[in-house]
């Protein structure tokens, strides 16, 4: 089999189709990589976000610390997915008092949205501030666009760049899916930038 998933994967969360899902197509990879069905170092998938790759990278090993089995070395390999960029566009910044009350009050440092599903894209003024967010969901709802995702620059030393969440309750998504993977690619982008 070529490197191109030709069917249009579905990713559902809650019962709604979602643009994107990086756990299910990292499983779809591993499972496509691992069983032979691919020849191939890279595989597209055709999703309806657009092209996404997931490239099989070898693992590095040190001989003494390969995994065996059945006496004989496995096959170690890491999977890279290369997701499609979620441009960003300006917000009224006549609009941070109403997301800042659904914050919580937070300080906001900028506002943006995506131009794909118009979520708010919110950079707080640190990783502390992300983490101790305690979000109002009944104000979240108030919020024009679908979510609302929230990002700051993670502490030294804790091994990350910045943390983000990602709140959705107008589609039954308090927090987390259906688009995590997609904030780390907006905030990647906007890293790259600086």
């Amino acid at each position: 089999m070529e490197g191109v998933v030709s069917d249009t994967p579905k990713f559902v969360d809650n019962a709604i189709q979602v643009r994107l899902c990086g756990h299910a197509t990292l499983a779809a990879s591993h499972f496509l990589f691992s069983s032979g069905l691919v020849n191939a170092t890279i595989i597209e998938f055709l999703t309806i976000s657009g092209v996404l790759t997931a490239k099989r990278v070898p693992e590095a090993k040190q001989i003494d610390s390969l995994k065996l089995e059945n006496g004989e070395a496995q096959d170690c390999f890491l999977i890279e997915l290369d997701f499609p960029v979620i441009p960003l566009a300006d917000f009224d910044s006549v609009e941070v008092p109403t997301i800042s009350k659904a914050l919580n009050g937070v300080s906001v440092i900028d506002l943006k949205k995506t131009t794909t599903s118009e979520d708010l894209f919110v950079v707080l003024s640190s990783g502390k501030a992300v983490v101790d967010l305690e979000p109002q969901f009944d104000e979240i709802q108030r919020c024009p666009g679908r979510g609302v995702i929230i990002t700051g620059v993670a502490p030294s030393g804790s091994g990350f760049d910045f943390f983000s969440r990602f709140f959705c309750p107008k589609l039954g998504v308090k927090e987390g899916y259906p688009l995590t993977k997609g904030v780390v690619v907006i905030r990647l982008r906007r890293l790259a930038r600086s």
